[in-house]
């Protein structure tokens, strides 16, 4: 069994602590290594071995720190089929989602190349009598990123490419589920010319957590995983005066309208919620049909595409549409949240608990599931389930439909079908949530934009990448500059209003 290692100025380092926790295969429930655990000194450790990195790469020019984004994407290229494939092995995605998964790392990775010109500050010339201003964005110093299960390439890149181009050294916290892509990450940036030391890769768990947020040195941190989680890592950041941006749950809706192309909406229905075996933040999980006749056909739409995904693991083909959830416990608590949802009277159109796969019976397989005449007080609604499970709720009018999206706590993204453009525009307008669909299933935003929640669903006043993330990584410092030039006075002893 593989032992795995930390991920130290450069060099893998084994624990020290003795702690270990297991690797799975999902699709085979096989322990397939162990991952260290730190200890708070180890991290403490690691801290102080990048904040004396970060002096010297703080001080470098910013187009060299693009350029090793630039051989880092290029390696990124490179590699992509062995990064697919650890994400695949750790989590259980399909190998064509384990690439997309690297694709919209690499493509934040794309846009640090160009870091330069989002990091210049800004110019006043003769703002007053001999005076000019200026502000600079300078690096934070030490960030940390803490990164979830489901997305093992993606979410650490999201994190790693804009702190480190801003010119910080970043304390890399990966799930210790899937900790084998961020170390080999750390292996490429290395290569691509990151100074050692600048990208440190710890494994552990809410020991290790809490010795980050402890940490003085730490300036900011940015974290992905569920809301309770979310609201506890910005608490404790913002008590010990630390930057954060802190990601949480999701309960994603889609409107589907009288007027939309319901083949279109079925087929995008489908894919926003089964893929990646549901475990995405960005999942469609709740259709909302506005009228009796467009909930029945949809689901009439949705029952033949649901009876040919073929799941299986990310070994079975290019043609696998979803594989295993990531623990035996995920797969447990969906189980039981359908059951649920059953004994709260909702309507079990497709029922996936007794899905099983031969020569793969002890992974943790879960089959489609599809619920019907939900209601807003069902547990299997009020939860953010994580899994591929579909539900409908049926709604008179769009006004209730909308509604329902607003009154939901969480407030990651939406979508609407829908021929209408008015309709469209009214929603995209009115709807509380951060990332708006229409008719697109899954609005996340391409890399030069930037991705974030309302509500229950972020904690924090910036989203991820994009322009934000260089204001998140960056401290703004102002000059006011006065080069006297014939200009002979006294001392000033109050403020002076500029001409």
């Amino acid at each position: 069994m593989k032992e795995l290692t930390h991920f130290i100025n450069g060099q893998h380092v084994k624990g020290t602590s003795g702690r270990f926790t297991d690797v799975f295969n999902p699709a085979t429930g096989e322990v397939i290594a162990k991952v260290p655990l730190a200890t708070v000194e180890e991290l403490n450790d690691a801290v102080a071995k990048a904040a004396e990195a970060q002096k010297a790469w703080g001080a470098t020019n910013p187009q060299r720190r693009a350029r090793v984004m630039m051989k880092f994407g290029a390696l990124i290229n490179e590699h992509m089929d062995e990064l697919a494939e650890l994400v695949s092995m750790e989590h259980g995605k399909t190998l064509p989602d384990a690439r997309g998964d690297v694709q919209r790392g690499l493509e934040v990775v794309e846009v640090c190349m160009g870091a330069p010109s989002l990091l210049k500050g800004e110019y006043t010339d003769n703002g007053g009598p001999g005076i000019d201003l200026y502000s600079m964005r300078q690096p934070l110093g030490v960030v940390a990123g803490i990164t979830p299960f489901n997305f093992p390439a993606m979410i650490p890149l999201w994190k790693m490419a804009p702190a480190l181009a801003s010119g910080n050294a970043m304390i890399l916290k990966p799930s210790e589920r899937v900790p084998s892509t961020a170390l080999r990450l750390a292996e490429l940036i290395i290569e691509a010319g990151l100074p050692e030391g600048v990208l440190q890769v710890v494994n552990g768990d809410k020991e290790t957590v809490d010795a980050i947020l402890d940490n003085d040195t730490v300036q900011a941190v940015g974290f992905v995983g569920s809301t309770p989680i979310a609201q506890y890592i910005y608490g404790r950041a913002a008590n010990n005066g630390k930057r954060a941006q802190c990601f949480g749950g999701a309960k994603n809706h889609m409107i589907i309208m009288p007027d939309a192309d319901l083949d279109k909406a079925a087929d995008a229905l489908v894919g926003a919620s089964f893929g990646a075996a549901g475990e995405r933040c960005m999942a469609i999980s709740v259709a909302v049909p506005v009228g009796k006749e467009t909930a029945d056909k949809l689901v009439e739409k949705l029952l033949p595409r649901i009876d040919k995904l073929k799941v299986g693991p990310y070994t079975g083909g290019e043609d696998v549409d979803y594989g295993p959830v990531i623990t035996a416990a995920s797969k447990s608590r969906i189980e039981g949240l359908i059951a649920s949802g059953v004994d709260a009277g909702a309507t079990l159109v497709v029922d996936g608990r007794d899905f099983t796969l031969q020569g793969y019976e002890n992974g943790f397989f879960v089959g489609p599931s599809l619920f019907d005449n939900v209601t807003p007080d069902m547990e299997i609604y009020k939860q953010e389930i994580f899994g591929p499970v579909l539900t409908q709720v049926r709604a008179e009018t769009y006004e209730d439909a909308l509604e329902l999206v607003i009154d939901n706590e969480y407030g990651n993204g939406t979508a609407i079908y829908t021929a209408d453009g008015d309709t469209a525009r009214d929603f995209a307008h009115r709807v509380n949530v951060g990332m708006v669909g229409i008719n697109f299933p899954i609005p996340v935003p391409l890399s030069y934009h930037t991705f974030g929640g309302w509500k229950k669903s972020a904690f924090g006043d910036l989203n991820q990448y994009g322009p934000d993330a260089f204001r998140f990584y960056t401290k703004t410092k102002t000059v006011t500059a006065r080069w006297f030039s014939g200009i002979k006075e006294g001392g000033e002893f109050n403020f002076k209003a500029m001409d």
